[in-house]
């Protein structure tokens, strides 16, 4: 039989008519002889407000802090209620169980008034830990033979709190010890995502987002024949429908353009999720929960060929661009490697580098960590940053083999501003900055230019002949 890892995000199972769904979901894939691997999420905003209780409780909010985590008690029993009739005792209790360890970590924060990396991924865990053990008791009663397993058990990572880095071949070693077995005997495990564990078993997290990773991770670490990435979406699409209601699903696309588009601002996928499907070769489905029957979004290794240019745009916001000037240090050996050394220090990634002789421009996530940045640089030259900046990403294949490409995408924003542009570094990969302000006029402006006559093998332009 083969193994299907199915990853379903927070809206997926948000209340109890979403997790019914998803429940006829995975019997659909079972019925149809496949051995599903389940990884769900939080419940929808439930890792928000368990960071807003922390966050309260860490100010000595007790009161508000504990009347947050009340709040969700009551939300998770009233789901649960609704969807076990049996065995319901069993279930309250478990949530009963955790909700009071959680109120005790929170007195206790209250008292210390620090809230550490290590805490926040601890207090943060308790949304995974609850979906998933609900979700395991839906399942069973549904005639799903599932059985629940705890993440943190198979998910090992380093000790990087709030965004721990995992262990491939821990994860490999647990994964063959909790889950080949379960899957051997018929069982349908059931876990978090997002959540893991250092090698001396405390808890840690993947970052936000970090689901669609776990699940990824998991299918890897099986050598699953598939991985699906069940969202609230019909798959990837051309931008951001949300800019351009005329948007269309794209049927097909690499593993490569996809990486870029997560990377580059594309919600549907956490950035991470494709490189373990990579590294074994293992397709990747985007799928809607609320839409099942749509065929969404394939991720495969070669994507046929694409007789449009552009498969997707992208667009990256809250970002800054960094100066660096310094014409003391002209042709001076080592001058990069000093300013890299610096982001690398402060774990501040960079999105776009242009450099002059003189002259190094840079583009990050804007944070609290600017003006250390700017400070250790200015040591080395001088610096200004400018924040409000958005990143506009084209992602298809083969751009720098199409003859008058960067002609006709700067034609086409010919009455914005463009601050920096990078083409050439990727095949695949054609991007500028702007302005925030100005990035939805952008968009749509691309969007009309490299979309009026899409490739009908690549995007579903049926759906948009429907529209009209």
């Amino acid at each position: 039989m083969s193994v299907v890892v199915m990853k379903f995000g927070g809206t997926s199972v948000e209340d109890p008519a979403a997790i019914e769904r998803t429940a006829g979901i995975v019997a659909g894939r079972v019925a149809a002889g496949k051995q599903p691997v389940v990884v769900v999420s939080a419940m929808s905003k439930v890792t928000d407000q368990l960071l807003r209780a922390a966050d309260e409780a860490s100010k000595g909010h007790r009161n508000e802090a504990i009347e947050i985590s009340t709040q969700l008690r009551e939300r998770h029993k009233t789901t649960a209620a609704a969807l076990v009739k049996n065995n319901t005792a069993e279930i309250h209790a478990f949530i009963d169980e955790h909700f009071n360890s959680l109120d005790e970590i929170l007195r206790g924060l209250a008292v210390i008034l620090e809230l550490t990396p290590r805490i926040s991924d601890l207090i943060v865990s308790f949304g995974e830990r609850l979906s998933s053990r609900i979700i395991t008791s839906a399942f069973a009663e549904r005639g799903l033979n599932a059985a629940h397993v705890d993440a943190r058990e198979v998910i090992i990572t380093d000790s990087q709190y709030q965004k721990a880095t995992p262990l491939d071949a821990p994860i490999e070693k647990r994964a063959e010890e909790k889950l080949r077995p379960l899957l051997n005997a018929g069982q349908l495990p059931v876990m978090g995502g997002f959540i893991a564990s250092n090698e001396a078993g405390i808890t840690t997290t993947l970052g936000r987002g970090g689901s669609d990773f776990t699940g990824a991770l998991v299918g890897g670490a099986l050598n699953a024949d598939e991985i699906e990435i069940w969202t609230d979406v019909n798959g990837i699409m051309t931008t951001d429908p949300r800019i351009c209601p005329d948007a269309l699903r794209v049927k097909v696309i690499s593993f490569e353009e996809a990486a870029e588009l997560a990377y580059f601002g594309a919600k549907v996928l956490h950035p991470a999720t494709i490189l373990p499907a990579v590294k074994k070769n293992i397709p990747v489905a985007v799928l809607n929960s609320r839409n099942p029957s749509n065929e969404g979004t394939r991720i495969i290794s070669l994507a046929p060929h694409c007789k449009s240019p552009f498969k997707s745009i992208a667009v990256k916001k809250r970002l800054s661009i960094i100066d660096v000037v310094a014409s003391r240090m002209l042709m001076t050996h080592g001058y990069m490697k000093d300013i890299f050394t610096i982001f690398d220090k402060h774990q501040c990634p960079v999105d776009m580098v242009s450099t002059s002789e003189v002259s190094v421009s840079l583009t990050v996530d804007s944070n609290e960590k600017l003006p250390l940045i700017a400070a250790d640089l200015s040591e080395l030259a001088d610096v200004k940053y400018e924040g409000r900046k958005a990143l506009i990403c084209l992602v298809g294949e083969d751009i720098r083999g199409h003859n008058g490409m960067a002609a006709a995408v700067f034609n086409a924003i010919r009455h914005i501003n463009v601050r920096m542009i990078s083409q050439g570094a990727s095949e695949i990969n054609m991007s500028f900055m702007i302005d925030e302000d100005d990035a939805e006029e952008a968009i749509r402006s691309l969007h009309a230019t490299f979309f009026k006559d899409p490739d009908p093998a690549i995007f579903d332009v049926d759906a948009r002949k429907a529209a009209l």
